[in-house]
């Protein structure tokens, strides 16, 4: 699922305390086993509430409060739905710098890409399937600083024009299939896939699959802030493990509530322990967004003056 982020939250526990008769009198041994069951519940608890933002997050000023909602499955579908209604509305193109986490396969700790985005959305011209276009430049790692790639559904075949770095690469504009193996190399998802909308209609083809599991759990924080802005944040959480590596057993989603678009995802998966922290498979955001700038045909062009493809 295609890109924070929340306070990972547990099913409420509550510890309900008899009152003993006075003849009845615990020894030192029974008090000693009881006190040391409240501390590994309250460890348990505490690990359990901790922060899974990305560490820069605290910088950003994106802190939680502790004005948590409860919803439904159905109430967050409506709400994402409602979203998609006004992208289709409201949104022909955007640009953004958009912030990238996934893990890898090989176990290595998951590195963040950023990239500066524009965005033609298929709502354009009064279409609801106008051809999407993407432009991306690379700005970290710097391993990949200064990549550039198009995609459009409306030109070159369906491929992507990737101006790759590196002394040799750098010379010859490369035309790959988004879903090939050198396209896809590190990649959860394929570039046609990135964008609000796509992410947006994935998320709610995920929910409509958990629509009546009653193993989910959801908080909403109608008070939280992202990128400097007052938004939406909402945490699922599965109370059952679950049977696929793939999937997530912790997804967080900030919506901008001014603009009323998801602008932020992220998932983990099974903590492999109590203490240690879940494990994160993907993370998504858009910073900086700009909505409606006007994007026209050359900045989706190779032969831009201001691109450096070859």
């Amino acid at each position: 699922m295609c890109p924070v982020f929340a306070l990972y939250q547990s099913p409420k526990k509550t510890i309900v305390m008899k009152i003993l008769p006075k003849r009845f009198y615990l020894s030192t041994i029974t008090l000693g086993i009881l006190s040391v069951i409240c501390l590994l519940i309250l460890r348990n608890n505490s690990s359990i509430k901790t922060k899974t933002l990305d560490p820069s997050a605290a910088q950003e000023g994106e802190t939680p409060s502790q004005s948590e909602e409860k919803m439904t499955m159905q109430e967050l579908l409506a709400l994402a739905e409602d979203s998609l209604r006004h992208l289709s509305q409201s949104v022909t193109d955007y640009t953004a710098r958009f912030e990238k986490i996934e893990s890898a396969s090989n176990g290595k700790p998951p590195d963040l890409t950023e990239m500066q985005l524009k965005v033609q959305t298929r709502f354009r011209g009064g279409e609801t399937k106008a051809p999407r276009r993407l432009y991306l430049r690379f700005t970290k790692p710097e391993s990949v600083t200064g990549r550039e790639v198009i995609w459009r559904q409306d030109k070159y075949d369906g491929k992507m024009a990737v101006h790759e770095v590196g002394f040799l690469l750098n010379l010859k504009t490369l035309w790959l299939d988004p879903e090939g193996i050198i396209a896809m190399q590190g990649q959860r998802h394929p570039v046609s896939e990135l964008g609000i909308v796509k992410l947006t209609e994935q998320l709610i083809e995920r929910g409509q699959k958990d629509l009546k599991n009653p193993n989910i759990s959801i908080t909403i924080d109608n008070s939280y802030e992202f990128d400097g802005r007052k938004s939406k944040l909402i945490t699922v959480l599965r109370a059952q493990p679950i049977q696929d590596e793939d999937d997530y057993q912790l997804a967080e989603i900030v919506m901008d509530s001014a603009n009323h678009l998801i602008v932020a995802f992220r998932s983990y998966a099974r903590q492999e322990s109590d203490t240690s922290p879940p494990r994160l498979l993907e993370s998504y955001a858009y910073y900086d967004l700009r909505i409606n700038v006007d994007l026209s045909e050359s900045d989706f062009e190779t032969t831009n003056k201001h691109y450096n493809f070859p």
